[in-house]
Parts: C-alpha cells; structure tokens; sequence
C-alpha cells in the first residue's frame, strides 16, 4: 500500500535539521478505500489510534507504516537506528484555526516523527506544514501541502521547529513517532485519556 521506493528516493535535507519529504507514497486509487475506513473523527485533537475505530484499509496501512520495512528505509535515510524503538501513532481529522500548528520541536521523548497526509489536493494557504530555520513560523526551510500522500519524516532535535498557518475544518494525518521507550507511550496514552476525561466534562472551558 505505501510506496517505500517513493520514500527511500526522497532527498535527505541536513539543515535545519533532518528531513525528508516524499510525495505519492499512496496510489491515487486508494483514496476511496482509505477515506471510507479513516477513523470518524468529529473535533479538533489528536487521537491515539488504538482508541479509534476504522475500517480494515486503514488497518493495514497502520500495519504498514508501524512495520519494519519502513522503519529500515527511515533508519538509513535519517541515520538513527529505529529497529528496537517502539511506535506511538496518532491521528487527526480536523484542525482548528487557533490551537492547532503552533510552532514547536517535538517531545525529547520522540526520536523521529512521521506526517502521513490523507487529504484532497490542498488549496489553501494555511494548513500547509513548515519546516522552520527558528521558532519564526516565516522562517521557512521548506512548505508541504498537506496533499493525498505526501509523507514527512524528520529527526527530533532542539532545532527541529514545524508548524503551520491557521487553518479551520478536515485536515486528516497520521502521525507515527518512534520514541524511546514503551513506558513513555503507556503515559502518554495516560495522559491522553485524562484529557479525553477532563474535555467530556468541561466541553466549554477546557482548551
């Protein structure tokens, strides 16, 4: 389903940090599939995948991108060995304008993260993932379309600044993070569902 060759042909850029871009790693033929399995996801946030429900084509590009072959491809293209890391994976479905692509480096937790982007040809302005020199969001290394396919990988590093221009409704991504440890992604999902907890609650006053 995901095309590793795409990745492994994909440019390594060194500065300001680790990272690849790859576009057309999915077939445009798998669009409908994927789209109809995608986990129904009616609010802005991040989700972690195993409290989601979705359909068997997502289940296996979840098999795919947790998989070892792209963890290979990803070891020798960003020169950190991933074999023996664990991986967390999160999913988005919609953004919202004011909390959502905030910039910032990623936990020290994660070693290398992983956009998988699930959309449409993207025409707007926002939304559109930067990849920063600074923590100045118009200080930018390079711009990706959150487009069907398009695929981003980077090594965490206290320069590894991202984020994005504003943007208001459906912005699916997957996002897979090789991290440290399984006791890290265990809090994690701890944390996860004290906010999913806190947010039924207080639906108005909890950001």
């Amino acid at each position: 389903m995901l095309d590793l060759d795409a990745v492994a042909r994909a440019p390594v850029a060194s500065e300001p940090f680790d990272f690849l871009i790859a576009t057309g790693t999915l077939a445009a033929d798998l669009r409908p599939q994927l789209e109809r399995d995608f986990p129904a996801i009616g609010r802005p946030g991040s989700f972690p995948v195993d409290g989601l429900r979705y359909g068997p084509t997502f289940r296996t590009l979840l098999a795919e991108l947790r998989g070892p072959a792209l963890a290979a491809v990803l070891s020798a293209k960003l020169g950190v060995d991933l074999a023996a890391h664990p991986t967390m994976v999160t999913v988005r479905g919609r953004c919202h304008a004011r909390r959502d692509g905030h910039v910032h480096t990623d936990s020290t937790w994660k070693l290398v993260s992983l956009l998988l982007y699930l959309n449409a040809d993207w025409q707007g302005e926002g939304g559109r993932l930067r990849l920063l020199r600074s923590p100045d969001l118009d200080d930018v290394a390079a711009e990706v379309p959150p487009s069907w396919g398009a695929l981003v990988a980077f090594r965490r590093s206290d320069r590894s600044f991202h984020g994005h221009e504003p943007f208001e409704g459906e912005r699916r991504v997957v996002q897979v993070n090789w991290v440290t440890s399984q006791a890290t992604i265990d809090r994690e999902l701890a944390r996860h569902r004290r906010t999913a907890w806190l947010k039924r609650i207080l639906p108005l006053g909890y950001t």
